[in-house]
């Protein structure tokens, strides 16, 4: 009798710990098909003759002395990273987008701006990542010019003195538009084509930065953190990828922003719960 009481309880305990136990929900993103990708050109490598073995894995065969990439692996290898990004900006981090070729250049700051990441389309800034300090400079001199103009303060000057300094404010932006707002080093980047922006790719690796990035059969993706095979060159390839990329680091930061609300209005009721106590 007391063995089957024994049995029973360790039975119940057993379910109780299994209701404790959280479930993580995966978010609901929305990645393309490796169909759709493959109508977009994204399985297209490079030459034969110009891939580099960190993407041997990622490769599918060759036709016509091109390297063919299998999107099954570069679907799941997208998954993976969008679950990352989506991640980063549920937390509040900030994400930078870089693609400074001419293919990618729209793409990218259209796809940043929706999305709520920074973004350098128009040529990387050294020390962006390794040097921030003083590329913050930079920051807080267009901010300061552009105060200025909006107050009138340039009126002061001669109009070959405004022309200089409506100059240096589009140089400015040219160089540091797409970062405005950025407090900090980011906690993630997202590059398409590491070989290309190998500059930003090195800073990443030297400051610890997670990587997520584009690449094609002739990217050496050693130090990528979350590689996302596929074509780097074409207009579609990159337009597809970059859109469901921005669209998770969308939904994260959304949900940040809901998380946000929410913890401000428990602290509400709770403010006005205590003032009802002490009355």
């Amino acid at each position: 009798m007391e063995k089957k009481i024994k049995v029973k309880s360790e039975k119940l305990e057993i379910k109780s710990s299994a209701k404790k136990s959280t479930v993580v929900k995966k978010p609901k993103l929305s990645i393309p098909t490796p169909e759709e990708m493959l109508e977009a050109g994204v399985h297209f490598g490079h030459q034969v003759r110009r891939w580099h073995p960190s993407m041997a894995l990622y490769i599918f065969g060759k036709k016509s002395n091109i390297h063919i990439m299998d999107l099954f692996i570069t679907e799941q290898k997208l998954q993976e990273a969008c679950e990352f990004l989506y991640q980063t900006a549920k937390e509040g981090k900030p994400i930078l987008f870089v693609g400074t070729k001419r293919q990618a250049q729209d793409i990218i700051k259209e796809a940043a701006g929706k999305s709520g990441a920074f973004c350098m389309s128009n040529r990387w800034i050294g020390g962006t990542l390794t040097n921030f300090s003083e590329i913050k400079k930079n920051i807080v001199r267009l901010k300061d010019l552009i105060r200025q103009r909006k107050e009138g303060a340039f009126s002061h000057y001669t109009k070959k003195e405004q022309l200089l300094l409506d100059r240096e404010i589009k140089k400015l932006e040219f160089m540091v538009g797409g970062i405005f707002d950025m407090k900090e080093v980011p906690a993630a980047v997202f590059i398409v084509d590491v070989k290309k922006e190998k500059t930003a790719y090195r800073e990443a690796v030297r400051t610890g930065v997670k990587i997520v990035s584009l690449s094609d059969t002739n990217n050496d993706i050693s130090n990528v953190d979350y590689p996302i095979p596929g074509n780097d060159d074409a207009i579609n390839a990159i337009s597809l990828i970059v859109k469901t990329v921005a669209s998770a680091v969308e939904l994260g930061y959304n949900e940040n922003v809901k998380t946000q609300k929410n913890s401000n209005l428990t602290k509400e009721s709770l403010r006005q719960l205590a003032g009802k106590l002490l009355r």
